[in-house]
């Protein structure tokens, strides 16, 4: 790709997530995008990316790929051994990182508005990488409850929780204001909320 179609694509990638960030998903329109971008042709989005569900997979594999590499350094061999917060604590560490960078958290903004596709991580998901896969199994085996559907919920509604927190604080960071608990202690606190919600008791079962 010549040089300047590189850095054309990038422009467009990076407001694109601003877009998606601010306006949503759904509502962002492309031409909006195209002129933030610096360019004339409204048709340049769909050139570069297909569409806008094309967009939407490319900014989840450029943050998404470095995210997966950060968590398997997070992972000790055998996983099935690692104890749950330890876990828990390898997804929400590298999320936390994407925090310090206005396009991570842009990002981030954007995965919480994606909830509808939490689901697929079990159905083989090429936009769902191993690591995060193989965390969210041993995970799912932890849930509370002898219900495998019920397993299932548990692990999509901690995806849901992890998410929205991290989406809240980037939405704190991106208007200036400061969270009330600092790195440490947010990843912390959201670890043990996940962790009791996890292992949380069914009653229904009981």
């Amino acid at each position: 790709m010549p040089r300047d179609a590189t850095q054309t694509r990038a422009r467009l990638l990076r407001e694109a997530e601003r877009q998606f960030a601010r306006h949503g998903v759904y509502q962002a329109t492309l031409r909006d995008i195209t002129e933030a971008a610096g360019q004339r042709n409204v048709s340049a989005l769909n050139y570069h990316f297909g569409s806008r569900d094309g967009i939407v997979v490319e900014i989840l594999r450029r943050h998404g790929d470095p995210l997966d590499v950060a968590r398997g350094a997070l992972v000790d061999e055998p996983i099935e051994a690692m104890a749950t917060a330890a876990l828990v604590r390898a997804l929400l560490v590298p999320l936390s990182g994407e925090l310090r960078r206005a396009d991570g958290r842009d990002y981030l903004r954007i995965v919480a508005q994606l909830a509808s596709r939490f689901p697929a991580w079990r159905m083989d998901d090429p936009l769902t990488p191993s690591n995060l896969q193989r965390i969210l199994e041993v995970l799912e085996s932890r849930a509370n409850s002898r219900d495998p559907a019920v397993r299932r919920d548990r692990v999509v509604n901690v995806i849901m929780l992890m998410m929205a927190a991290m989406a809240e604080r980037a939405r704190l960071i991106d208007r200036r204001r400061s969270p009330e608990l600092d790195d440490d202690a947010f990843v912390a606190n959201l670890t043990d909320m996940i962790v009791g919600a996890l292992e949380a008791p069914s009653f229904r079962e009981a």
